[in-house]
């Protein structure tokens, strides 16, 4: 089946060379220049992919991505202003799930894009095996549903928020670095991006733990990395 995205971006002759360079890898993209648009077409179709642009005419990106994550995991891609630290954070925060900063390379946007919708495929297939859900102390992980139980309370993650949650808990008690996490999460190289990290990390946190400040779960090993508890 072929792929279709989203691009929500107001520069109309970057979106035309978006979308020619993507019809080029065979993926499908539908076009929006104005948020409240792009919003509503977010919600009438269903994308692979969105591509979303922080500055945008009528809603910007990050209220678009807000409304996105009440009801849909679809991964979001942000485009973000060069070297503004506190857009990348934030989309982050907000539940993108990866960005480029401006102006950028087009083959890794393209690479980019493969790679959000290949992992978005994978663990959205219904052919995949069904894992068996994990139990904890006051949390219960359901993988084939994608689902998320804190003290009986239905809890809702992003997509990759919940990628790295289940690839933490599956190998409980083991410390990773940021690179391994990169690798087997993101299934890409480390490039020193410990905010894009430590976003995730601190979202999951705030979603799961009932003191943040004395994580139950998932644990900072100083100087090293992360792991899921040992003792939930």
């Amino acid at each position: 089946m072929q792929a279709n995205i989203l691009v929500i971006d107001d520069d109309i002759e970057l979106c035309q060379l978006i979308k020619k360079c993507l019809e080029k890898e065979g993926i499908s993209a539908d076009l929006a220049h104005k948020g409240t648009y792009g919003l509503r077409q977010a919600f009438e179709k269903q994308y692979q992919l969105i591509v979303l642009d922080v500055m945008l005419p009528e809603m910007n990106g990050f209220d678009i991505v807000t409304e996105l994550r009440k009801t849909s995991s679809v991964p979001v891609l942000m485009l973000t202003a060069k070297d503004s630290e506190v857009d990348k954070v934030s989309g982050l925060r907000l539940g993108a799930d990866d960005y480029l900063t401006k102006p950028f390379n087009i083959n890794e946007f393209i690479a980019r894009v493969h790679s959000l919708i290949r992992r978005y495929t994978t663990l959205n297939n219904s052919s995949k095996a069904i894992e068996e859900p994990l139990y904890f102390k006051g949390l219960i992980i359901n993988a084939s549903k994608r689902i998320i139980i804190v003290n009986e309370d239905e809890v809702s993650l992003t997509g990759k928020e919940f990628d790295l949650l289940y690839f933490l808990a599956l190998h409980k008690g083991q410390v990773f670095t940021k690179k391994q996490l990169y690798s087997n999460v993101w299934k890409d190289e480390y490039a020193f991006d410990d905010s894009n990290l430590m976003s995730f990390i601190s979202k999951l946190r705030r979603k799961l733990e009932p003191d943040i400040n004395n994580p139950t779960y998932i644990q900072t090993v100083w100087g090293v990395g992360y792991r899921f508890s040992q003792e939930v």
